[in-house]
């Protein structure tokens, strides 16, 4: 049996998985503070023995194992939560192996597993979140993209917009970096109102498609992937659309990509689940690695 921890700012979702990635039990906890909410998913794992648990958490986090603050949730704003040894404070109580990494490669290593579940023939795949957030993960060859520390896709900088030039972005590090432009909070900064609230025919979705297909266009620069998924509150097929549109002009026909209905995707895996099935697959791989 497999554990999955997704930690995100708002909840924790925990999860029981067989070795097939379907779910056999899940639970949704409140994140409160660190104490309070660890302190239930530790419980709840001693009621579902598990074999090894995986952990997709917002961060920043420190993944280096031969760092001395290895398995931390480090610098995030997310207040009561700096510098909290997440993987440590489970290891205490629940004695199987963890893996550990970031939300975003969590629900790539997800999606990129759905691919070769559905035979797809794909090696190589990127996945960017856009909701209160932007983050990203990139599977290559199978593996997860980062060895100094994990990818920060969402703080890249981005040609601005000729209508945009006066919003000056709302990240408290960048301001208008990918991020600072394109996150869910941005609609309440340029327009006083809620993503939800915003007709896609808004001008404000195609400003941000903008700088979303700037990031499509940098990591197929960078990486040539496979696919590039795009997941998160924000996003929608409509506003892919726009986002392919503008994708293919900056593109230029430079390079060869797949069709891009194909190529710039939104998940296959529905309900926000990415993350979950990604913890059950790398959750097995830890396991296999240790046989």
């Amino acid at each position: 049996m497999l554990g999955s921890i997704e930690a995100g700012g708002t909840k924790f979702v925990c999860a029981i998985g067989n070795e097939n990635y379907q779910i056999q039990d899940q639970i949704t906890i409140p994140t409160t503070t660190p104490q309070e909410t660890i302190k239930k998913v530790i419980d709840y794992f001693k009621g579902y023995p598990v074999d090894a648990i995986s952990i997709a958490s917002f961060g920043p986090i420190e993944i280096r194992k031969t760092a001395h603050n290895y398995g931390y949730i480090t610098t995030t704003p997310k207040k009561g939560w700096q510098d909290t040894n997440i993987v440590g404070m489970l290891k205490q109580e629940i004695n199987v192996p963890i893996f550990f990494t970031t939300d975003v490669n969590g629900s790539a290593y997800g999606e990129y597993v759905m691919t070769l579940l559905a035979n797809e023939d794909i090696n190589s795949l990127l996945y960017y979140t856009i909701g209160t957030g932007v983050g990203g993960g990139a599977i290559i060859a199978g593996k997860l993209v980062g060895s100094l520390g994990h990818p920060e896709m969402g703080h890249v900088k981005v040609k601005r917009h000729p209508d945009d030039l006066k919003f000056k972005g709302i990240c408290p590090f960048h301001a208008d970096c990918l991020e600072g432009l394109v996150a869910g909070p941005t609609f309440e900064a340029r327009l006083g109102k809620k993503g939800a609230e915003v007709p896609i025919s808004h001008p404000v979705w195609d400003i941000m498609s903008y700088y979303v297909a700037q990031a499509a266009l940098q990591a197929t620069l960078l990486f040539r992937p496979d696919k590039i998924v795009f997941g998160g509150g924000v996003t929608s097929e409509a506003f892919l659309q726009k986002v392919r549109r503008d994708f293919a002009q900056m593109l230029n026909g430079y390079l060869q990509v797949p069709d891009l209905n194909r190529y710039i995707t939104m998940p296959e895996i529905l309900d926000n689940g990415s993350a979950t099935v990604g913890n059950f697959a790398l959750a097995k791989r830890i396991l296999k690695a240790i046989d």
